[in-house]
């Protein structure tokens, strides 16, 4: 543990050396500033508190139906949501169903100390991955109830290597582990961690809960009219690169392209490059004429989810860089979908393929080859679609096994 600390600190300093230049560690460090006395003022002595700490955005969206479901259920205890990340703290530190929002202190056992102390959690839920072995020690030598959920293993990573003692060690703070497939639940097995529970991954409950709240969006019912839709969400440039032949090959089908970020190049070239019209969602209104119109820039946050509910095809973005987006919202609609070559390390995407409700595409001709067939034969479309709506449907149910777990001798 002395060569683990000696990390934390110099990872600690190095964080404020950088905070002078990059503002993404400023936030980490400014975020950080005086966090016990904020933790203090908000946590009454007398409050029970459940602990559930995400590393950054996507790990809170696992979390996300595990929170919310112990606030219907379980109204009278109190949730307190950390985060190590500033990309999930700065988007989601307004979060209406977390009672307290903080940054995580780092992993110094002062820290670690002084913020259970403050927080008395009566027990905690770690998502995914974030393994703090202060943090684990403490919550074991408190005899504090701890679960990790949504969790992967892998062969590769420290657990299982010779070196890591302390980190197999870490693994016993767990009164249960929640992991997503039974090749987790074989490797915990092979180190003697036999208390694992196979659940899945709770995204499925929290995409199914999308469906069900869906919103009606009368911009895209408008754009769409009698029209057959495709969306791509979560675009980068490969991506639309790719797209614009397909959109500009199909003038009878209508587009919506979701960049993943509001580059304005970038939207500038997919207006210019598209044959058939395109416009920006923040430039219509319900009384826009569509009738020159073929593309539709989803040029704001917090409706695609939405917008997959009109739609009869999909491309997930980033499988031309560090890998895919959520391909679950699209999947829960039910639509057949496409996206890039790195999708390796996502299990629900190498399950769609492998069960014919997705293809990984490399070029435009793949993706074209991939559409046509959906496009031409709607007894094809639909099987394919009924493959990935089913998918998401038998693989919801984590959430509540999980709530069920913490809360059964409470």
């Amino acid at each position: 543990m002395g060569l683990y600390n000696i990390g934390i600190a110099l990872y600690d300093f190095a964080i404020g050396i950088a905070a002078r230049r990059n503002p993404k560690a400023r936030q980490w460090k400014e975020g950080r500033r005086g966090i016990f006395d904020k933790m203090q003022r908000a946590i009454a002595p007398d409050d029970r508190v459940i602990w559930v700490h995400s590393a950054s955005l996507g790990e809170f969206e696992q979390g996300r139906p595990i929170i919310e479901k112990i606030k219907e259920q379980y109204p009278g205890y109190k949730i307190l949501l950390t985060f190590f990340s500033p990309s999930g703290y700065e988007i989601r530190k307004n979060y209406p169903k977390a009672d307290y929002i903080f940054y995580l202190p780092s992993d110094k056992p002062a820290n670690v100390r002084r913020f259970l102390d403050i927080a008395h959690p009566e027990a905690a839920i770690f998502i995914k991955y974030e393994f703090w072995l202060n943090y684990l020690g403490e919550l074991r030598k408190r005899k504090i109830p701890t679960y990790i959920v949504s969790a992967i293993f892998r062969r590769r990573s420290v657990f299982f290597r010779f070196y890591g003692g302390a980190w197999r060690k870490a693994l016993g703070t767990f009164s249960t582990l929640f992991v997503q497939n039974e090749e987790s639940k074989q490797l915990l097995a092979s180190i003697g961690r036999n208390n694992v529970v196979v659940a899945g991954d709770t995204r499925f409950d929290r995409v199914a809960a999308i469906a069900r709240a869906a919103k009606r969006i009368p911009l895209i019912e408008a754009f769409k009219g009698e029209s057959r839709l495709f969306v791509a969400g979560s675009t980068w440039g490969p991506d639309e690169e790719l797209l614009q032949r397909l959109i500009n090959d199909n003038p009878g089908i209508r587009f919506v392209v979701a960049p993943h970020e509001m580059d304005e190049q970038r939207i500038r070239r997919i207006i210019d490059n598209t044959t058939g019209g395109a416009v920006r969602y923040t430039q219509c209104d319900e009384t826009t004429d569509f009738t020159d119109v073929q593309v539709l820039i989803l040029d704001t946050v917090g409706i695609l989810s939405s917008v997959y509910g009109y739609a009869s095809w999909s491309y997930i973005g980033g499988g031309f860089g560090v890998g895919i987006h959520n391909t679950l919202e699209a999947a829960t609609f039910g639509l057949p979908m496409a996206f890039g070559p790195n999708y390796a390390k996502f299990k629900e995407a190498r399950d769609m393929i492998a069960l014919g409700a997705a293809r990984s595409i490399s070029s435009a001709d793949e993706l074209e080859a991939w559409f046509a067939p959906l496009r031409d034969d709607e007894t094809k479309r639909l099987r394919v679609s009924r493959l990935a709506a089913d998918y998401t449907l038998s693989n919801c149910g984590a959430t509540d096994m999980i709530v069920e777990a913490v809360f059964k001798d409470k």
